[in-house]
């Protein structure tokens, strides 16, 4: 009898068998540098694989029945079963935030991230993320497990947001960190608030990025490659391209003297920004003023 319940109890300990579901027909291959995939085995979209653990943005399969049984694929192609729904709100969000990174001064304060390998975006603002208003907006209709993961920066283990491939190239575009699973985090915390499905909240969250990233705005902000900006001037160069009045929804983020972040106070979830500025109201910036970060290390 003691021996069975020491049994018992040393099962209860052992964890949970953790299983995703398949989005994409992505190689099942025997290491990780996947250069070898034996008989040439793929994903089955739909069909769920049981995970044996998780390793520099990968998963270790197993795969009763093939050999090697044991094979790794991008986390990517995965997703959880119960995959979190948006807030069935009836409309979209009333009020948002769209926050902005300028590229360099990101990089500059976060050295070593992914997405900072390469110089694609560099002198451009990147998407962080389009955030539901107030900031206690968040989670909406999440799992616990969830949102333990995301505060824990656990970000891999979240479930990929549902896109279609040309949302998903667009995204790499302007949101470099999905590198990072960023894009995993925002829909987890800020997309599930914003009465959408991914899909529409991430075009949503595009187009207004992109409408930045082609302004005056980013023009001025390159301009002013190491040099002093004042909040004065960013707020005429939204005037300028987005109509008067807009800049004043506008503020600055600043860390260690660097300008990090431009913050749009929007209305209405819309994809024309010079509308949606325009439904929100004027707000106060407390940074003033910051140099614009150059590309490379060192102002």
């Amino acid at each position: 009898m003691i021996r069975f319940l020491l049994l018992l109890t040393f099962a209860s300990m052992l964890p949970a068998r953790m299983e995703l579901t398949a989005t994409e027909a992505c190689g099942l291959f025997n290491n990780l540098k996947h250069t070898q995939n034996s008989g040439s085995l793929s994903l089955e979209p739909g069909s769920s694989y049981e995970v044996l653990r998780h390793h520099k943005g990968q998963y270790l399969l197993k795969l009763p029945g093939k050999s090697p049984a044991q094979r790794w694929v991008d986390d990517g192609c995965l997703a959880s079963v119960n995959q979190p729904k948006a807030a069935k709100s009836g409309a979209v969000s009333e009020k948002n935030l769209l926050a902005l990174s300028w590229h360099n001064a990101f990089c500059e304060t976060h050295r070593y991230r992914k997405e900072c390998k390469n110089s694609r975006n560099s002198g451009n603002f990147t998407l962080h993320g389009l955030w539901p208003q107030p900031k206690d907006k968040v989670y909406c209709g999440v799992p616990k497990r969830y949102v333990i993961a995301d505060r824990e920066g656990r970000w891999h283990q979240l479930p990929e947001p549902k896109l279609s491939s040309k949302t998903r190239a667009r995204l790499l575009e302007v949101m470099p960190g999905a590198v990072s699973n960023l894009h995993r985090h925002e829909w987890i915390k800020h997309g599930t608030c914003y009465g959408t499905d991914e899909e529409t909240y991430f075009a949503h969250a595009i187009a207004l990025a992109e409408e930045v990233r082609r302004s005056t705005v980013a023009r001025l902000f390159r301009s002013h490659a190491g040099k002093r900006l004042r909040i004065e001037q960013v707020r005429k160069a939204f005037d300028e391209s987005f109509g008067w009045g807009s800049g004043s929804r506008v503020e600055l983020r600043c860390r260690r003297g660097l300008i990090t972040e431009v913050w749009l106070h929007l209305g209405r979830g819309d994809t024309t920004l010079a509308r949606a500025l325009k439904e929100s109201s004027p707000v106060k910036s407390r940074c003033r003023y910051g140099i614009v970060d150059r590309a490379g290390y060192g102002r």
